[in-house]
């Protein structure tokens, strides 16, 4: 089990730009809301819980993904794959992009595991909407390079009722081998806009060897892995142009959506 201790969460806040209020009540009900309903999702490699949650008079529900339910994979550690979502939250918000609902660790009905703020999906997603929220798909395409992910399902990208585009599932992240797989290969061979590699700029400055997001990671992801992810800042900032797509199936996850 991760242990953050108060002046790492703290540190870790002020990097945020956009901290909000309404996020720390959603992130007291993830880590202590009491569980008052839970049912299995069916769909999946791994099991997947839809929790209801309760902390005074506030209640959300959650996706919860328990250790002990993860299926093994013989390129990624057994039992980290909750770790990683969470990491792949904090890089979310450590850009500012927001992309990532908030996922936090704690013990649940099954144990350890990962919990994830649940998104009412609109219906509507990647593809039909990509240039309808251009920006917002190339703020994904981009992550998606930053933490390796290797699995960015079309069915990964939901835009909330409130027209927010989110992405999910990043158990496949933070590899130290090149692993990306995505649908996303819209923006190939272009360059990146400048806003984008300004945030990719700051967090870069954020990940010296004694800043408190590198201690934060610490808690979800190897050294080595770390040392990649920044070995993947440095390139995509030396070089600001989205990855070129070989037409290799061997780039895209299956079943793509």
């Amino acid at each position: 089990m991760a242990v953050i201790s108060r002046e790492q969460e703290r540190d870790f806040q002020n990097l945020l730009p956009d901290y909000k209020d309404n996020m720390a009540r959603i992130v007291a009900l993830l880590r202590e809301g009491e569980i008052t309903g839970r049912r299995m999702l069916p769909r999946g490699s791994n099991n997947v819980f839809l929790l209801s949650l309760r902390k005074n008079d506030n209640t959300m529900w959650a996706i919860y993904k328990p250790r002990r339910g993860e299926a093994p994979l013989w390129d990624f550690p057994d039992g980290t794959l909750y770790r990683r979502e969470v990491a792949a939250y904090r890089i979310s918000q450590a850009l500012g992009w927001h992309l990532v609902p908030p996922t936090e660790i704690r013990e649940g009905p099954y144990g350890i595991g990962v919990v994830q703020q649940f998104v009412t999906n609109s219906g509507r997603g990647y593809p039909d909407q990509v240039w309808k929220h251009i920006l917002e798909f190339k703020r994904m395409a981009i992550f998606d390079v930053l933490v390796n992910n290797a699995d960015r399902k079309a069915g990964h990208c939901i835009i909330g009722e409130d027209g927010h585009v989110w992405g999910i599932d990043h158990g496949l992240t933070f590899n130290v081998m090149p692993k990306l797989r995505t649908v996303i290969w819209d923006f190939s061979g272009q360059p990146i806009p400048g806003d984008l590699t300004a945030d990719l700029h700051r967090m870069y400055k954020q990940m010296d060897g004694k800043s408190s997001l590198r201690n934060m990671l610490l808690n979800f992801i190897t050294v080595n892995e770390i040392d990649a992810l920044d070995r993947r800042l440095r390139m995509i900032i030396k070089r600001p142009v989205f990855p070129v797509w070989s037409g290799s199936y061997h780039s895209i996850p299956w079943p793509p959506y």
